[in-house]
């Protein structure tokens, strides 16, 4: 008994160190977050940048590199969540933003460059069609009305675990508790925040990813209602989930069978293939949703698709509107963004870099005896610290939250921002990171690897209300 008490105090002094020296080193940061939360609730202006024991205040970044409040240099694998697969600061960015700052920042007229960059986004991402928004969120709100309006139906059918961003059509069972989550094949509308509507709540049908019987089942009996089945074809709010072969063709038929539109969410997926998710995986949705990467940085989204869909928006009739859209900014930054550094050979080099972390973290986890499970493709993938694979939300709900945590703290410990804030998250490499950057990264984790056997903090994911 008593071996065990010491051994029990040996991993929480382990844990215990590393979050003092987190502490030690990142004062500023805690003295930002503090003058922050006088104004600003909890210090954050997205709840996903909050975590324990406070968030990283950041001053600078260049290439695959970011210096926070006190000064402290960490190999960047977060990106900004994925937007930044150009890398911080880009040059051939930096130099095209002069340029435009110079000659102005928003017109309320449209830029000379928003056909070109259309031009260029229909040809990679094989649409017809699109509308510039400015964020994700902006974006699958408008995809959700639109299928609605083509369609005269109600319904949305989405999945248990999936994020489509902070707009009240869509925050529904992104991380709902399993008291009250239901049946798995049959999921419950959990409300993901206060304030949201019940009969909006409500027309939402959560299906199981990569459960396609179960998905047929509710398609079939909400067939004359439902106006569009959206997902990301990679969920990556569940950390990196494969779709199951066969899953997203049974999606197409499931759509098409009951006059539904597919909506894939690209808002993260645009940019971990050249040619985004239908590129990698061979399905062809109605309607796609792009954001993050497309602008080096910058806030660009777009919703796109078929011409007999998009024609349909006809002002007047189908709305969409906003003072920012396809400002000059963000289309000057997204055509030498897609056109000069995203390029398939960029692409290709993001990848190998994916590549490579993957297969060292595979190897070290192997090694080491872990119960972690390495998913990636593309130029992404995530740790999950489970035992098994993680192939929808509840399978996701057995990761230990405590153990990644302990992970990401001794990670920032020794200059690595392994990934985004949050065991759901996941890494993204981009053009400017190189192959020494990843063996820092690997030999990071190859120092912390023993810890992870034995430390672990008692701690949850902030779930739906």
């Amino acid at each position: 008994m008593r071996a065990f008490e010491r051994r029990l105090n040996d991993i929480m002094q382990s844990w215990e160190e590393e979050l003092q020296a987190f502490r030690r080193r990142t004062k500023k940061s805690a003295q930002a977050w503090e003058a922050a939360k006088k104004r600003i609730p909890f210090g954050v202006n997205s709840n996903y940048r909050l975590v324990d024991p406070y968030p990283l205040y950041v001053r600078k970044a260049k290439g695959s590199r970011i210096w926070d409040a006190d000064g402290n240099e960490y190999i960047d694998f977060c990106m900004a969540f994925g937007a930044l697969v150009a890398g911080h600061s880009h040059p051939v960015v930096a130099k095209a933003m002069r340029e435009r700052v110079t000659n102005g920042t928003i017109f309320g007229f449209e830029s000379v460059d928003a056909g070109p960059l259309a031009e260029h986004i229909c040809r990679r991402f094989r649409l017809d069609r699109l509308k510039f928004s400015m964020t994700g969120l902006d974006a699958t709100l408008f995809a959700v009305r639109l299928a609605r309006a083509v369609t005269g139906r109600r319904r949305i059918l989405k999945f248990e675990g999936c994020y489509h961003g902070s707009h009240d059509a869509l925050m529904v069972s992104i991380k709902p508790k399993k008291e009250v989550a239901g049946d798995r094949r049959r999921p419950n509308p959990v409300p993901s925040s206060k304030g949201l509507l019940p009969e909006l709540v409500q027309s939402a049908v959560v299906a199981p990813f990569n459960d396609l019987e179960a998905v047929e089942t509710l398609a079939t009996e909400h067939a004359d209602d439902i106006a569009g089945i959206i997902l990301e074809p990679v969920p990556m709010n569940m950390g990196y989930v494969h779709p199951k072969p066969g899953f997203l063709e049974g999606l197409r038929r499931i759509a098409t069978e009951i006059g539904a539109l597919l909506i894939f969410d690209e808002v993260k997926t645009c940019g971990k293939w050249y040619g985004g998710a239908e590129e990698a995986f061979g399905v062809t949705p109605d309607v796609k949703v792009l954001g993050k990467s497309i602008a080096g940085g910058f806030p660009l989204a777009a919703v796109g698709g078929t011409k007999s869909i998009m024609d349909q928006i006809v002002p007047g009739q189908i709305g969409h509107a906003g003072t920012f859209n396809a400002n000059p900014l963000s289309i000057s930054a997204g055509l030498v963004t897609m056109t000069k550094i995203l390029t398939r050979a960029g692409m290709r080099h993001a990848q190998q870099i994916g590549d490579d972390l993957a297969k060292g973290y595979r190897d070290i986890i192997r090694d080491h005896g872990l119960s972690m499970v390495v998913q990636s493709g593309g130029i992404s993938g995530t740790v999950h610290f489970a035992r098994g694979a993680v192939t929808d939300w509840r399978s996701f709900q057995d990761v230990d939250v405590g153990r990644w945590w302990g992970y990401y703290t001794a990670m920032l410990n020794r200059g690595i921002v392994p990934m985004a804030t949050g065991p759901d998250e996941q890494w993204t490499s981009s053009v400017a990171h190189t192959k020494a950057d990843v063996a820092r990264h690997l030999d990071a984790f190859e120092d912390v690897a023993e810890s992870m056997k034995r430390g672990r903090a008692e701690m949850s994911l902030v779930e739906a209300v």
